[in-house]
């Protein structure tokens, strides 16, 4: 190896320490964004697909949901929705197979679409709901002094 091969491997070596960037992935952030008619539409889709990054931008004036697609981040977007002066949030719902216990109280919204409900966490038990003890024996079997109507 000479002087030219040594000059060589140290150049790779040192070029390889260098900060690599990583490359972007391609993100979906979907958002909930009040929306009342179909112009609030157009100004929210014109506002997220000058978002830098964006690719493709839908709305679902009936769901009230915005989805933008591309090299974006979620604060981003975020940012740009509320310069609509609209009230604006992560998309909040899931589909309540996800949902370990879809019915307790912090889950489930009468606003959400169909089939979905909010996205709690799996900590979430039914003791949190508004179940309180006396009501459930008053009518138990097992209670002598349950309600005798049933």
């Amino acid at each position: 190896m000479g002087v030219g091969g040594t000059l060589e491997y140290v150049s790779d070596l040192l070029s390889s320490m260098k900060k690599k960037k990583k490359k972007k992935q391609i993100q979906t952030v979907a958002i909930k964004i009040r929306m009342d008619c179909e112009g609030c539409a157009r100004k929210v889709k014109k506002v997220l697909s000058g978002v830098k990054g964006a690719k493709s931008v839908d709305v679902d004036l009936k769901l009230q949901k915005a989805t933008v697609t591309g090299y974006v981040e979620a604060k981003k977007v975020l940012a740009a929705a509320q310069s609509t002066k609209k009230k604006v949030e992560l998309w909040p719902y899931v589909p309540h197979t996800m949902v370990a216990n879809p019915y307790v109280a912090p889950a489930y919204d009468k606003k959400a679409p169909p089939n979905h409900v909010r996205k709690v966490p799996d900590t979430a038990t039914v003791t949190e709901t508004i179940l309180d003890d006396r009501y459930i024996n008053m009518f138990n079997d097992e209670n002598p002094d349950a309600c005798s109507i049933m």
